[in-house]
């Protein structure tokens, strides 16, 4: 059975083989929007072959329980990717946490697709995983990603100084964080 959450506007649907070329499609689309917030990407990374490797590996880590990802389809256009939204590195025992990370269409932005999508996945990261803590994090100069985070209950925690390696420049980044316990 096909792992799917839904929102208002939205299906979440889980990594599969199915959707490889969709998915091509989208990072084919998107490849100008998405390049200063990644890291650089390869040739390569735009076939069809690799975007099925990547899907067989996000299914082997949801079968394992190391991480989720879900891509985002409208309702309205259930077969096109806008989108994707993801729990990784996912840790067990005392600690039961996670990272969040998430990605849009820029033809999407500004519609509220994102934090419907971030409040699906972290209520489905404290609820069905039984996650005690969830971890974004964010480049400062990304105010869209800092308020979705922000509306969706994520408190800032500090500031990892050049954090990730982002279109080729190490950059600093906010440590956002919430915690199952907390009201929102």
């Amino acid at each position: 059975m096909e792992l799917r959450l839904e929102t208002r506007d939205l299906e979440l649907r889980a990594a599969h083989t199915v959707w490889a070329g969709a998915l091509l499609d989208y990072y084919q689309r998107n490849r100008t929007f998405l390049a200063p917030w990644e890291p650089r990407r390869e040739e390569a990374f735009y076939t069809l072959a690799a975007q099925y490797e990547q899907l067989e590996q996000e299914m082997r880590q949801a079968e394992t329980g190391t991480a989720f990802r879900f891509y985002l389809t409208r309702r309205e256009e259930p077969e096109q990717i806008i989108g994707g939204i993801g729990l990784s590195s996912i840790v067990r025992g005392c600690f039961q946490s996670c990272f969040l990370g998430y990605k849009l269409d820029g033809g999407f932005t500004g519609r509220g697709y994102m934090t419907q999508a971030v409040q699906t996945v972290t209520d489905f990261g404290f609820g069905e995983l039984g996650l005690h803590r969830i971890e974004g994090n964010v480049m400062p100069r990304n105010r869209a990603s800092l308020r979705v985070l922000e509306k969706c209950g994520f408190q800032k925690e500090g500031i990892s100084p050049r954090y990730l390696k982002i279109n080729g420049v190490w950059e600093d980044h906010i440590h956002m964080v919430r915690l199952q316990d907390e009201d929102t």
